[in-house]
């Protein structure tokens, strides 16, 4: 793609309404602009980021053998009825009637919806264990959105539903969620803290929320240094290696001020260990048994004959806040670095180009071409501006790598660096090994 012709609205000035730095940078740098309060349209270059996302999150959901559907955004009010959440959920819920007067409602969550495919679909316990989830809108009506994508109205997510015979193989479920949560965001070069959660309007009696170290989050963080010392390759996806993941990560003091006690932080935790700190919640996962599948009638045969009603669990990330999340945790000095996996181009170059010498944007147009046919995504920087200004665009915009073609260019090698690091010379074909790494 050729700078000038993609759709990129940059703004200089910060936006007043801009509070948080993940805010302004998605605003200037053109990736969603507002629609209404706490809704957003989403532009070309945030859609990138979000999209890559999305398929991290897919593909660790896959990994782990749940499978992707897809449910619809309105959902009718006489499930949730049953379910005795209708008037329970709060203002939050937007509730809507249709051209004949049935009450329906946008989905703020799933888990009447699912129970409701399930009960109809699956009579026997020899079906289970299944994990069913969709990636879809959310619409929660905020009483005061802020913070741009991190705390909207309307937002994409991605939600996973459990349903097993027991309780024993509903909490194997519970640590496979556990484990694919982790490394979605070690993916993502994010290092993600898995904290004791209270279960909220979804209920149930074990709950995780799974934190990113932020400045801005608006989670105050109270935990053991040594829980970042645990590595997900040291567990196996076997039933007991995953016990034995969970259980280490048990084991260590840590929670959010919800759930801080400072007596038994200051018994646990030695104070050259102690971490306070802040964070961003970018996951939560809960196990809630029957709490849905009773009221709903979501009952199976058992092995011995017996109606028994499903344990179930629900699982939520929020893929449209990961992009304002990883903004946070990555942006630094006024510079934007994005992890490799999720940065909306591989590799962008950038010409000193002048009025009367296009000598440089041939060569880097030769460049683009040969990289585009290794199916490197590459962003080329056909600007007029001055060099000063093209860098302090593209350490907004982020992208890891930069291919620079200036006064340090030398025949066949050309100047290349990664963002926010010293430049070295090497010839095109090094720099495409690189990329490719």
């Amino acid at each position: 793609m050729y700078i000038t012709k993609l759709f990129i609205p940059i703004t200089k000035d910060f936006p007043s309404e801009a509070k948080i730095k993940s805010h302004q940078l998605m605003l200037r740098t053109g990736m969603i602009k507002q629609s209404s309060a706490g809704i957003y349209s989403w532009l070309p270059l945030g859609f990138k980021v979000m999209k890559k996302i999305e398929q991290i999150v897919r593909e660790e959901q896959d990994n782990i053998g749940a499978q992707e559907m897809l449910m619809p955004t309105i959902q009718s009010a006489d499930i949730w009825k049953e379910s005795g959440r209708y008037n329970d959920y709060g203002e939050e819920m937007l509730r809507i009637k249709d051209r004949q007067g049935r009450e329906m409602l946008y989905g703020p969550t799933n888990e009447e919806l699912i129970t409701e495919i399930f009960r109809t679909s699956i009579k026997s316990y020899k079906l289970l264990p299944q994990l069913l989830y969709h990636i879809q809108w959310k619409f929660r009506d905020e009483v005061r959105p802020r913070f741009g994508v991190m705390r909207c109205r309307e937002f994409y997510m991605k939600d996973a539903y459990s349903f097993d015979v027991d309780e024993s193989s509903a909490r194997n479920s519970y640590n496979k969620m556990f484990y694919s949560y982790l490394k979605t965001f070690e993916r993502m070069d994010l290092e993600a803290i898995p904290m004791p959660a209270d279960t909220g309007p979804i209920g149930g009696d074990l709950s995780h929320e799974f934190i990113i170290i932020a400045d801005t989050g608006e989670s105050k963080i109270y935990t053991d240094k040594n829980i970042l010392n645990i590595k997900l390759k040291d567990y196996t996806f076997s039933p007991e290696s995953l016990i034995k993941m969970r259980e280490s990560f048990s084991s260590i003091y840590a929670a959010t001020d919800e759930k801080f006690n400072n007596e038994d932080f200051q018994l646990k935790v030695k104070k050259e260990n102690q971490m306070i700190t802040k964070g961003i919640e970018v996951g939560h996962i809960f196990y809630f048994g029957d709490k849905y599948s009773k009221p709903l009638n979501g009952l199976i045969d058992s092995k011995d004959g017996k109606k028994v009603a499903v344990k179930m669990g629900s699982y939520g990330i929020g893929v449209s806040r990961l992009v304002g999340a990883i903004i946070e945790a990555k942006f630094k000095n006024n510079i934007m670095k994005w992890p490799k996996s999720v940065s909306p181009f591989d590799v962008v170059i950038i010409p000193s180009i002048t009025k009367n010498n296009k000598e440089n944007l041939e060569k880097a147009e030769k460049i683009y071409n040969f990289l585009k046919k290794q199916n490197v995504d590459v962003l080329l920087d056909d600007s007029d501006e001055n060099m000063s200004n093209k860098f302090k665009k593209h350490d907004f915009i982020g992208i890891p790598f930069q291919i620079i073609l200036g006064s340090k260019t030398q025949g066949e090698n050309l100047e290349f660096k990664e963002i926010n690091s010293n430049s070295e010379l090497l010839t095109i074909d090094a720099i495409k090994s690189k990329i490719k790494e």
